[in-house]
């Protein structure tokens, strides 16, 4: 790679970590919400839409992992990962 120094430090973008958490934690939500039986999906739509932790269970720690997130930031990735796929599929 040009310009390869090993003194160099390579700068990350946060966005890519917090993205990366945001997706850990709604992996483990989602698990522990299917371990108990409820509707994952729902669940999770109610609690970003509402904000309200009771559409997430306590099991395995989800409802405080939940609250990690900002709601605002995982609306807006969801939403760039859906159109990215949908205008990936459609081929635009």
């Amino acid at each position: 790679m040009p310009n390869e120094d090993p003194e160099r430090t390579m700068i990350f973008p946060a966005g890519d970590t917090k993205a990366s958490e945001a997706r850990e934690i709604l992996g483990k939500v989602y698990e522990a919400l299917r371990e108990k039986g409820y509707n994952p999906i729902g669940q999770l739509a109610g609690f970003l839409l509402s904000g309200d932790p009771v559409y997430i269970t306590a099991h395995k720690d989800a409802r405080s992992l939940i609250r990690r997130l900002d709601r605002m930031e995982v609306l807006e990735e969801l939403v760039r990962f859906y159109l990215n796929y949908a205008m990936a599929d459609s081929g635009k």
